[in-house]
């Protein structure tokens, strides 16, 4: 299989590093019950959307540099997050033109295609739908917006989980609306973040899911927050959780 002697990295992402390690395990586990060879390069830190995303993009330039000084090397780099691989894919190399260093421009150029959010490096690159799950649970998808409308992944979450025995998926009421976390947005518009979640948490209970799941853990903090402070029952977790999980 040609996937062993690929190099894959992990891009474990800021928040999952801090808050959910255990979605950059079952990341791990399942590429390497795949036969995928991940590394994980412990120079890496953030992707540098919070900087951009609030304008201090001079100052994302170091954390740019670090990231393709990082995954230098690597035929892919793989990451649990929609938002974190737009990041990579979209934003670098506007950081990297303004920076005026040619140098970091061609390194952003080599690296960007290679950064693969999960969903896609599992469809697109490994040419699976089927990993081996099973979850016998009621489930329902939210599609992130940075992996829905900055990325495209469309339906290839969705494929992977219908090929996952033993599960029961729900179709979303408004899925495609915004959960309102948004990263920075979520503080300086606290309320409209609010009432965007509010509804979000409504449609999720709508469906009679026992497990909401999503690409984005950020996204899932967001949501599963509410849902929590409703007593509603519904448990969060991320699409690498649910495609890791074997009888």
């Amino acid at each position: 299989m040609m996937m062993g002697r690929m190099r894959v990295a992990l891009s474990v992402t800021c928040v999952n590093d801090a808050m959910y390690p255990d979605t950059g395990k079952a990341v791990v586990a399942l590429l390497r019950r795949l036969g995928v060879d991940v590394e994980f390069p412990e120079a890496q830190t953030c992707c540098a959307q919070p900087m951009v995303n609030t304008g201090y993009l001079d100052e994302a330039v170091p954390v740019v540099r670090t990231f393709v000084d990082a995954f230098a090397g690597y035929d892919a780099i793989v990451t649990p997050s929609g938002s974190c691989a737009g990041s990579a894919r979209h934003q670098h190399s506007l950081v990297a033109r303004r920076s005026g260093d040619p140098g970091l421009e061609r390194a952003v150029a080599e690296t960007s295609p290679k950064v693969y959010e999960l969903s896609e490096f599992l469809v697109d690159v490994l040419g699976v739908t089927d990993v081996g799950a099973y979850f016998p649970h009621r489930v329902t998808y939210h599609p992130t917006c940075h992996s829905l409308r900055l990325l495209g992944v469309g339906d290839r979450p969705r494929r992977l989980l219908e090929a996952v025995r033993g599960i029961r998926l729900t179709d979303l009421p408004a899925a495609e609306e915004c959960c309102g976390f948004g990263g920075t947005f979520a503080v300086k518009n606290a309320d409209t973040s609010v009432a965007m979640g509010a509804d979000k948490a409504r449609h999720v209970r709508e469906t009679g899911a026992e497990v909401l799941v999503a690409g984005d853990n950020s996204c899932l903090m967001h949501i599963g927050g509410m849902l929590s402070r409703q007593r509603s029952g519904v448990r969060v977790m991320h699409l690498a959780e649910i495609l890791a999980a074997t009888e």
